[in-house]
Parts: structure tokens; C-alpha cells; sequence
């Protein structure tokens, strides 16, 4: 239970440390994947969706100190939601394939697909909504292209990070 907490604070930690941008640039990643990659599926669900209740209620959790429904139903809230299902894929993964840098990077590399394919599709669909107009073309090449190279490396950092902690956190351990 303190993981999850602590894990979903690290997050709101790593959302702050962010440079403003129409999708702001955050570390908000490395944190939701080393945390998938340390704990694995259920625990970072678990802290994922205790961070995303905080900042649905109100809590200024999320880039730029924002919180409450208009951040997750917001242009960008699809990648924020994203973030559940990707920790899931890539903490089942780490669990399943193993903790070995290979494996953590292809489990954080599917959930991170994930992440994209979600937040461009909401993306797409509020603007659409609101009637504009929002190829998925164009906001693949506003909203993930750009953030690749950055994503990668910290995927790699949380793998690295991942490797190292999951020893000292798996729930095996505190019962030995």
C-alpha cells in the first residue's frame, strides 16, 4: 500500500517537472514507467488510477499543477488516461518476460504505444467534437513525434531504474 502511494506521488512529482508546450514535455513518463516496471501490473494500476482519482477531484496533480475533470477531458486527457493501460502492459510485461533490460524496454516501448494511440485518438476526438478539424496525420506529427527521442530515453532510465528496485520492492521479499 505505501508503494502505490508513494508511486502515485512520485508521478505527481515527475508531472510538475515540466516545460510548457501545447502537450507540455514532463517526466511524468519515467515515473509511470518505472513504476509499472518496479511494482508491476496490478500494483502501478493501482497507484495509476489513485493519481488519476486525485486529479479528477481536484488535485493539481497533473502538468502544470492542474487537477479536476477539465485536464482529463481536455485535449490532452487521453494521454493522461493512457497512462493506466500502459503501466498495465508494461508492468504485466515485466512481470511475464522478465526484468532484464531487453524485456523492460519492449514491455515500456508496447505500454508507451498504448499511451500514444490513446491521447491521439482523444485528441482527434475533442477537437473533432468541438468542430474542428484534427487528422490523425497531424496530431501524430504535433503530438508524438516530437516527444519520441525524449520518450525513449527515459523509457531506458526506467528500465535501468526498474532492474534495480524491483528486487527491493517485490511483495516475495517483504514476507521472506
Amino acid at each position: 500500500m505505501a508503494y502505490i502511494a508513494l508511486s502515485a506521488a512520485l508521478i505527481s512529482l515527475c508531472a510538475w517537472l515540466s516545460v510548457p508546450a501545447p502537450i507540455p514535455f514532463t517526466m511524468q513518463t519515467f515515473a509511470v514507467f518505472a513504476v509499472a516496471g518496479t511494482l508491476g501490473a496490478r500494483r502501478s494500476a493501482l497507484a495509476l488510477g489513485t493519481y488519476i482519482l486525485l486529479g479528477a477531484l481536484g488535485l493539481p496533480v497533473f502538468a502544470g499543477f492542474q487537477g479536476g475533470a477539465g485536464a482529463l477531458l481536455g485535449a490532452t486527457g487521453g494521454y493522461i488516461l493512457g497512462f493506466l493501460p500502459a503501466a498495465l502492459i508494461a508492468g504485466a510485461g515485466a512481470e511475464r518476460l522478465g526484468r532484464g533490460l531487453p524485456a523492460l524496454l519492449f514491455s515500456m516501448a508496447a505500454g508507451l504505444v498504448c499511451c500514444y494511440a490513446m491521447g491521439t485518438a482523444w485528441y482527434v476526438a475533442v477537437y473533432a467534437r468541438a468542430g474542428g478539424q484534427a487528422g490523425v496525420a497531424a496530431v501524430l506529427s504535433a503530438c508524438v513525434l516530437p516527444f519520441i527521442p525524449a520518450d525513449a530515453a527515459k523509457l531506458l532510465l526506467a528500465a535501468l531504474l526498474s532492474k534495480r528496485l524491483a528486487p527491493l520492492c517485490s511483495p516475495e521479499r517483504r514476507r521472506g
